[in-house]
């Protein structure tokens, strides 16, 4: 699979979490649980395909989430899954991670995810509740779902970004030789 299929399925999941995920969870708990399922894919980009990959990735659906979700400020979201997909990237550039490293690498920057929008919006006054507050209402419950999401994903994910990138390494190779 090429990178503008994987493209394709990230704003198919942009979609998702925006309309049908919305009424999919508990009227009560909108406000709790927010999907960042195209986050959780920008770092499987960062695991199997790279951290300028990641970078580019999560800059790109980061604005494009500033854009239509969150309009306190525009950035916040593209400069931190910009960020958080590159050093997800730089902390596994040179090894495949395993289902339980991956897993942990995706709750790991989930939470890295909020906590900087947290303190960006803490920052410039948007937020007035405490971190734990916040870390019991809404990063942790969000998390949970985000890692749901992953387990779900994981092998299929892993098979795109691996076929994708490892089918221009070989047409490279294949191009350098002639």
């Amino acid at each position: 699979m090429k990178l503008h299929w994987i493209i394709l399925i990230m704003f198919f999941l942009f979609l998702l979490e925006g309309t049908i995920v919305t009424w999919l969870i508990p009227t009560g708990w909108t406000h709790r649980l927010i999907p960042h399922f195209v986050f959780v894919f920008v770092l499987f980009a960062a695991m199997y395909a790279g951290r300028h990959v990641a970078l580019f990735l999560g800059l790109a659906f980061g604005m494009l989430q500033d854009i239509v979700f969150y309009g306190h400020i525009i950035g916040i979201h593209s400069f931190s899954m910009g960020l958080c997909g590159y050093l997800a990237g730089l902390l596994l550039e040179y090894r495949r991670p395993p289902m339980l490293t991956a897993i942990s690498v995706i709750g790991m920057g989930c939470l890295l995810l909020d906590t900087v929008v947290f303190m960006v919006y803490t920052v410039f006054q948007i937020n007035k509740q405490p971190y734990v507050w916040a870390l019991t209402h809404h990063i942790l419950p969000s998390l949970f779902l985000q890692l749901i999401f992953a387990l779900i994903l994981y092998i299929p994910a892993r098979r795109w970004f691996e076929g994708a990138f490892r089918k221009n390494s070989k047409e490279e190779n294949e191009q350098a030789q002639l």
